[in-house]
This record gives C-alpha cells, structure tokens and sequence, in this order.
C-alpha cells in the first residue's frame, strides 16, 4: 500500500516578469533575497509552466481552474460568477454575473482612474449601501462589494444573457457602452448601460465622494462591469480526484473560483488581499488545514499588486515577503507534504498587466529526484528537470507524487 502525501500549492500571483533594465536586465525574482525559495528549488525539480497554452495570457481566473485541474476551454463562464461566488454570492440558473471596479471619472466620461485610487472598505461598504434595492424594469439588481475597490454585480430575471461587451476599457480612457454580442443579449445590455447611469448618478454626491474631493483623493463615482458570465456546472475536486481540499485567499475571485470548485474557504483575519495582507497568519491557517484536508492551496496577490503599479522595487520586497513565508511554511507543514510553488501567470512590471510568458514552477517531494537548479527564478528554470508543462499538467503530476494517481491501463 503506498502512503498517501498531502499536497501544497503556493500560488505567488503575478509573480514571473521580464528583465528589467533599471536591474541590470535581471528580474525582480533574481534581485530579491530569497533563500527559502531557493531552497526549494534546489531540493525540487523545476521548470516552467504555461499555464493555458504558449503565449496565451490567463487571466487569474482561468488560471487557477487549470493549476487545479480543470480545462477552461470547457468549465469557464465568465469572471463575473467567480468573483461572486467569493464574496459568498451564490447564484441560480439564469443569473448573470459582472466583475466591477469602482470608477473615477470626469464630466465627460473619461476614465480618470480605474481603481478610484484603489479604494476599499469600509468607504466601499457604505457606496454600495446607496445602490441596494434598485431595479430596472422586471430585472433585480443586487450588488455587493469585494477585495479592495471591487464589486459585484448581478442581474437576476427573464430573458437574460451573458453575451455582452464589458463596459470596462481595462485603461484609462472613455467609459465603453455595452452591446450586446447575440441579438438575444440586447436586453441585458440595456440594463447593464441604466445601472452604470444610475451608478454615477447615485455615487457622485454621496458623502463618502464629497469627503473625498475635499481630501484631494479620486471619487469612487461609477461602477464598471466587465466578465460577464453565468455559473458554471464544475464537478468538485472531492468527485474529481476524492480530494478533501480548502483555500486560503485574500482575493474574492480566487475564493469563488475554489468555492465553486467544492473546497472550503478559510476567513483568516488580516488576509487583505492587498499589499498589507498578513502573509503568516495565512501560513498559519495552512499548517491548521494541512491537518484535516488533502490538499490546500495557498494564494498570495500582493506581488501582482505591485507588478500592475509597475513598481519593481515593490515587487522585490513583496518576493522577499513571500520568502519568509515560505520559511514559516517549510518549518511547520510535515516534512512528507508534496510542495507546488508557482505563479498563475506573469506581470511583467513593464507591461503593467499579465502576459503569456511562461512561469516560474517548482515541485518538492521529500523522496523526489532533484535537478541541478539551485536558485528559484526564471533563467535557472529554463535548465529545470521539470521541463516546459502545461497548467493542466501541474495536478496529475501532484496526484502521482503524492501517491494518489490512479493506473492508467493494467
């Protein structure tokens, strides 16, 4: 009988980038002290992932139902469910989901800043308490705000369709009217263009804005849909591979995602989601779940954060965060778990926003064989045992290393 291994997966987000110049042409992996991190890579076998597909860009929602197993090609729906389903907004058969952010815009309608200067609760809280039970014709509208300046939104009535454009330009520029992309949409566009109005009309004299302007600080002045999507029918990772698994998150869409897919989510106090998030109090709450659970996963969001701000000496400290937290975690989890740390896609600092570069990837098994990579960034990887995967590849390989594959054949 083989003994059965739990199994880690540490997902840094955003983690990979590119050489960055103002570094000597080195990433911000290569610059950070990072010793845990490189002890895992030398004890490992590494290499590099792409997550969906070479030179695909994932989103962080795509990307984590393929580290966890599933093909999006075929399970995805849309963002907008997901990060519902974060925040514990569970929706029924005909809903329509929307991933929002918070707005700053002028009178024109330009886009002055698309995370209203990052705001988050409890401003937020209060913003969202404005716009509770409104409805546009025989639609409800039930929103409801998530990690730092997001929100969600649902629509929830006949005749609805996920198949819209977002109103969200993803930059700063002119807010986008949504259209419908089938003739059956039309109705859902028209609703999603009255609440973004009503949102604006709403926000911009709310006490909360007005205290802001004073401040000197952006207005939280409209809401931007984007992701649209209905929720998806995903077998759980129990049905899946008889796996008792949980998450712990700080993002709401990371949350829904591992929601969705059956696992319990763990609410650990200080785990922000942002920059300011307790990266040890989750370490902590793993080694609990570790316990009880066959696999956790583990998501830090801050490195993406700072790659988005295009701030790499914030993402240097940020990785040396990680690294100490990866020490905390390699003291404290037993010594048979089987290791995955990993990003779910690259934010190169000089792109401000993901890319289809490959990612940093490595898989420590107590009685596995090691290459001969010693540092933990993304030249050494290129030379790794683990090769080039796929993210799809990442949970047959954990299952197999833990000695829980099944035999494929006689």
């Amino acid at each position: 009988m083989r003994p059965q291994r739990k199994i880690l997966i540490v997902v840094v987000d955003g983690l990979g980038d590119r050489a960055i110049r103002e570094l000597d042409w080195k990433t911000p992996l290569q610059c950070a002290n990072r010793p845990n991190l490189n002890w895992y890579a030398e004890n490992g076998v590494n290499g590099l992932m792409d997550v969906i597909a070479p030179g695909v860009r994932p989103g962080s929602d795509t990307s984590h139902l393929a580290i966890l197993g599933y093909d999006p090609y075929q399970v995805y729906t849309g963002r907008g469910p997901f990060e519902a389903a974060g925040i514990g907004l569970i929706g029924q058969k005909g809903d329509v989901a929307f991933r929002c952010n918070f707005a700053t815009i002028d009178e024109r309608g330009n886009i002055v800043d698309r995370r209203a200067g990052r705001i988050k609760q409890p401003e937020t809280t209060e913003l969202i308490s404005s716009l509770s039970n409104l409805k546009i014709g025989d639609v409800e509208i039930i929103v409801k705000e998530a990690t730092e300046h997001r929100a969600v939104l649902l629509l929830r009535g006949e005749g609805l369709s996920p198949f819209v454009t977002d109103v969200d330009p993803h930059e700063s520029s002119m807010i986008q009217e949504c259209m419908p992309l089938v003739p059956e949409a039309t109705k859902t566009a028209e609703i999603v263009n009255k609440f973004v109005e009503e949102s604006r009309r709403i926000l911009s004299t709310h006490p909360i804005n007005l205290r802001r302007r004073k401040e000197g600080k952006p207005e939280a002045n409209v809401i931007l849909p984007r992701g649209a999507g209905t929720f998806p029918d995903i077998q759980s990772l129990e049905e899946k591979y008889g796996l008792s698994a949980a998450c712990v998150a700080g993002v709401s869409l990371v949350k829904g995602i591992c929601r969705i897919c059956g696992m319990e989510v763990a609410n650990v106090p200080g785990a922000t989601g942002g920059i300011d998030t307790d990266m040890i109090a989750k370490a902590e709450c793993v080694v609990r779940l570790l316990e009880s659970k066959d696999l956790v996963l583990l998501n830090v969001k801050a490195t993406d954060i700072a790659s988005h701000d295009g701030d790499f000496r914030k993402k240097i400290e940020i990785i040396e965060r990680v690294d100490s937290m990866i020490g905390y975690l390699r003291n404290s989890i037993p010594s048979e778990t089987v290791v995955a740390i990993l990003a779910d896609h690259c934010s190169p600092i000089e792109v401000r926003d993901h890319s289809g570069d490959p990612v940093p990837v490595t898989i420590y098994c107590e009685s596995g064989i090691r290459d001969t990579v010693e540092q933990f960034d993304e030249p050494s990887f290129l030379r790794g045992g683990l090769g080039r995967i796929r993210g799809k590849d990442l949970m047959p390989i954990l299952l197999d290393k833990a000695n829980r594959s099944k035999k494929f054949g006689a």
